[in-house]
């Protein structure tokens, strides 16, 4: 689901079978976090289920509800990736991929049929899937000089901050992350501050 500052994924790997008419689809479900994850995956799936007939797949990233694709992969169009990713998108998930393999049976399905199958496959794979939290964190800078580094660490202490990393060179450099939702307070509060406003920098990145 997606919110403010936060989106829900799955945890792990999960998957499930479906059969309809003599096909057999599997539907795989993973948690990523980056486009070239998915390529990595579908050449591992495809080398392990090298005698189906289709690999069609649907991905969604991050907080952006328009950051997504899906194939196809040879059914006719729309009746495959499409359905996949409707079934991410009604479970409100993002940071997903799912893949439904396909062993042809000898029955064509039909489109509605397709559909059907493939959306219901992907369903069932999610229906599996443990949930988790991710949240939405804005990333910054901090500049100061290095005889006010106690100052710092005991601001940056006082909100739910992660460094990433830090330099204590001149001028000193703190990176670090925050949720999006607490931003705007520390923004506020470090403007208010009696050594960080008149000493120290703070930029988004």
């Amino acid at each position: 689901m997606l919110f403010d500052d936060h989106y829900i994924t799955i945890e792990e790997i999960c998957s499930a079978e479906l059969k309809d008419r003599g096909s057999k689809f599997i539907g795989i479900a993973y948690p990523i976090k980056e486009e070239k994850e998915v390529k990595e995956i579908l050449q591992k799936i495809k080398k392990e289920h090298s005698q189906a007939n289709h690999h069609c797949y649907a991905f969604r990233l991050g907080p952006d509800p328009t950051a997504f694709r899906f194939s196809d992969d040879r059914e006719p169009s729309g009746s495959a990736g499409k359905p996949i990713l409707g079934a991410i998108q009604s479970n409100q998930l993002s940071d997903v991929l799912v893949v439904v393999v396909r062993y042809f049976g000898g029955t064509l399905l039909g489109v509605p049929g397709l559909i059907s199958a493939y959306r219901g496959a992907a369903q069932a794979a999610l229906e599996n899937a443990k949930t988790k939290e991710r949240t939405i964190n804005f990333k910054y800078e901090i500049e100061f000089p290095f005889e006010i580094t106690n100052d710092v660490y005991q601001f940056l202490r006082s909100f739910p901050t992660e460094i990433k990393s830090q330099e204590f060179e001149t001028p000193c450099k703190i990176i670090f992350e925050l949720r999006k939702s607490i931003a705007p307070q520390l923004e506020s509060k470090i403007k208010e501050h009696p050594t960080l406003s008149h000493q120290a920098t703070l930029t988004p990145i």
